[in-house]
């Protein structure tokens, strides 16, 4: 079983940047996708990479201001994310899936991490 692991969370003012990690050994043969869950809301798609790189898909409301990429030497995809809004405000997961790249908050994928806390709060 994969086991994937978030980073990179932590408190940041409004406007500001962080850089969110996923990392698993293998992870440069799955498709990646990052959700966040706001306390008392459901789940909901952030951004997904395809495995190659060459695909993204980003939510309406973070498009622009958060960019998904991937290192596949280091076997991590990653999640910059600038002009942070208090709404913003959520735990972050990454999920994996060697089949289908994940954009479905519900969705089965092969494998989900933990979660980091991202706070906006001035």
């Amino acid at each position: 079983q994969m086991r994937l692991v978030e980073s990179g969370g932590g408190l940041v003012q409004p406007g500001g940047s962080l850089r969110l990690s996923c990392t698993a050994s293998g992870l440069r043969w799955y498709h990646v996708g990052w959700f966040r869950q706001a306390p008392g809301k459901e789940r909901e798609g952030v951004a997904s990479v395809n495995m190659g790189g060459s695909s993204t898909f980003y939510a309406s409301s973070v498009k622009d201001r958060f960019t998904i990429s991937r290192d596949s030497v280091l076997s991590a995809v990653y999640l910059h994310m600038s002009g942070l809004r208090p709404d913003d405000t959520a735990v972050y997961f990454c999920a994996a899936d060697p089949h289908s790249v994940p954009t479905q908050p519900t969705g089965e994928y092969f494998s989900w991490g933990r979660g980091t806390q991202v706070t906006v709060a001035s």
